[in-house]
């Protein structure tokens, strides 16, 4: 199995890792990903998203809300 490289995760696959309150489902759902994750880094991530407020626009990129170079031009379709 192979290592999480956070950069290649997706939306999905971050909101589904956000539901996680235990350990040993991250565990199970890194597994079914096909990632290979230690209890103990199953145990620090989910303290370190404990500790982490998300912004709302934070939360529109987790939920799969728009993207955020949509908010920076001028598309028109958004204002």
């Amino acid at each position: 199995m192979a290592k999480i490289n956070r950069s290649e995760l997706t939306k999905e696959q971050l909101s589904k890792a956000l539901e996680c309150k235990t350990s040993d489902e991250l565990i199970a759902l890194a597994k079914a990903e096909g990632y290979d994750i230690t209890k103990d880094e199953a145990e620090a991530y989910l303290a370190e998203m404990a500790n982490m407020e998300l912004d709302n626009k934070d939360l529109e990129k987790v939920a799969g809300g728009l993207n955020d170079i949509c908010w920076r031009l001028p598309c028109g379709d958004h204002l």
